[in-house]
């Protein structure tokens, strides 16, 4: 009987010293795992403020500040510039304009030029929305502002450090 205890003895430590290697591995792992990059997980909600101003004679023109926000804690100071041709004639601001973004997995992303088309018209204070498109990603667009225009316009929506 000495010898099937002696036996189960070095079972045993073999037994306790796998468990104790497992436990390393799994806390290793889930280490790494804390330790993942943010944009790694997923769609980013990210928002545009911002302030544009400018003009149209058959080509439409303006360009402004604003400030990107993601729900990741990511910021960034942009510049916004419009350009385009079409049957447009005007002048205009906007000031505290919102944009919200959809399809952005990291705040870079947002930089760059989207396809925009609109179609506009107001008289002293007025209002727009717009859905400007680059790939896959899509900012839709809304404010209020002062000025005149009237008309339609195609073309680039430029988002710049």
């Amino acid at each position: 009987m000495k010898g099937n205890s002696t036996t189960g003895g070095t079972g045993n430590r073999w037994l306790k010293g796998r468990r104790a290697a497992a436990g390393l591995v799994a806390s290793v792992l889930l280490g790494a795992l804390a330790l993942a990059p943010v944009n790694a997980q997923g769609p980013v909600d990210c928002r545009l403020t911002f302030d544009l101003a400018g003009w149209s004679v058959f080509y439409k023109t303006a360009s402004g500040t604003g400030t990107v926000t993601c729900d990741n804690g990511q910021r960034m100071a942009v510049k916004i510039e419009t350009r385009g041709g079409g049957l447009s004639v005007g002048k205009s601001k906007i000031e505290n304009g919102v944009g919200e973004f959809s399809g952005v997995s990291d705040i870079q992303e947002v930089l760059g030029t989207y396809a925009a088309a609109e179609a506009h018209a107001g008289a002293a204070k007025s209002g727009s929305a717009q859905v400007v498109t680059k790939g896959d990603i899509s900012l839709a667009l809304a404010g209020t502002g002062e000025g005149w225009d009237v008309g339609v316009s195609f073309g680039a929506f430029t988002i710049s450090r």
